[in-house]
């Protein structure tokens, strides 16, 4: 009988940041000391981590707070990525870890037009930071989870000041890492998503949307520090098993057109471009059309939020006068792909809604 694998769901009502994801875990039965000894062993000193019991808006969760000595150092991707290789952490902490850093890496250096090796990370690179995002993968790893799944995530609105300066809100560097994931604004003049908070959910999960079917085995809530009035600043974090008889995947739309008279090129180019309009997957394969034609079925997978915008790219690439669907469910597998792979770094994963998907 194969084993069922274990779910952490984010409930991102109020949005998402580093301490608050890794609070919510611990809120649900992630032992802190075991936390905690597992950040230890980064090559870095000066910084504790503590957990306090409070309430938000009349909910009972549980804050974290990593108090660091103030440093100037700024660090590059690559010099996290050195600290984390060198702490030997779980295997499932060190490429949680560094696939949430590189996402960083990645979007901060399309932003500024550098490559991601070069990035300089300001808040993202400080102790405090860092122990957050290797803080959250070991509470994932002490829970035993196996695959991440995400709400809908929240955003506020405004202005917020960083490194550069007033940016607004959300940062762009969190629009870039959430772009294929479902988010909205709430009328709150404040950063309720935070760089490293989106880079934690573009990183790690597989599955976005409501939550799925599953025995619910612990939850807990996460608390930030900004006061937002009648709403709790809290993420929740929920801890289960899909339910064996009721295992649903991943909603998408397969869409497809036949074609006859189309170049090689021009194939290339529409799965390049269906790739750019937000596709999972897109593929062509060889086919015999009426009267002997050889022809080619291009096929692509999508989310059905985005199915629309792909079956128009579709359409004006390939010159079909129409285009056919259906739905379909996945199950993807947390992985690593992408081109910093191939460099020994993390590429994008499963849940970071880049390309490569294989299909459903």
């Amino acid at each position: 009988v194969t084993e069922r694998p274990t779910v952490a769901l984010f409930h991102c009502f109020s949005g998402i940041a580093g301490d608050m994801a890794m609070a919510s875990l611990v809120d649900a039965r992630a032992d802190l000391d075991e936390v905690r000894t597992l950040c230890q062993r980064l090559p870095v000193t000066g910084w504790t981590l503590e957990a306090s019991a409070v309430t938000r808006n009349g909910i009972a969760a549980t804050h974290v707070d990593v108090v660091a000595e103030p440093s100037t150092v700024v660090r590059t991707a690559a010099h996290i990525t050195g600290m984390i290789e060198e702490a030997r952490l779980p295997e499932r902490v060190t490429t949680r870890a560094l696939a949430i850093f590189w996402a960083l890496a990645r979007a901060e250096g399309a932003l500024h037009r550098r490559p991601p090796e070069q990035v300089h990370f300001h808040e993202v690179g400080s102790v405090d930071a860092i122990v957050d995002v290797v803080g959250t993968c070991a509470a994932l790893e002490v829970l035993g989870v196996d695959r991440v799944d995400a709400s809908a995530v929240a955003n506020g609105i405004g202005m917020t000041r960083a490194a550069h300066g007033l940016l607004p809100v959300p940062a762009p560097a969190v629009v870039r890492l959430l772009e294929g994931a479902p988010t909205y604004a709430l009328d709150v003049p404040v950063e309720l998503t935070t760089p490293t908070g989106a880079a934690i959910l573009a990183a790690t999960v597989t599955g976005w949307g409501p939550m799925p079917p599953m025995t619910v085995l612990a939850s807990g809530f996460g608390a930030g520090t900004a006061g937002l009035g009648d709403r709790p600043n809290l993420t929740q974090g929920a801890l289960g098993t899909l339910a064996a008889d009721l295992v649903e995947g991943q909603p998408v739309v397969e869409l497809s057109v036949n074609v006859d008279d189309i170049t090689g090129e021009a194939l290339a180019h529409a799965v390049a471009a269906l790739l750019d309009a937000g596709a999972h997957d897109a593929w062509i394969t060889p086919i015999v059309m009426k009267k002997g034609r050889p022809a080619h079925t291009v096929t692509v997978l999508a989310d059905a939020a985005v199915a629309a915008t792909v079956a128009a790219v579709l359409t004006a690439e390939t010159g079909s006068l129409g285009v056919r669907g259906r739905a379909l469910e996945r199950w993807p597998a947390e992985r690593l792909v992408g081109a910093g792979a191939e460099e020994g770094r993390p590429g994008r994963g499963e849940g970071d809604p880049g390309r490569g998907e294989g299909g459903p």
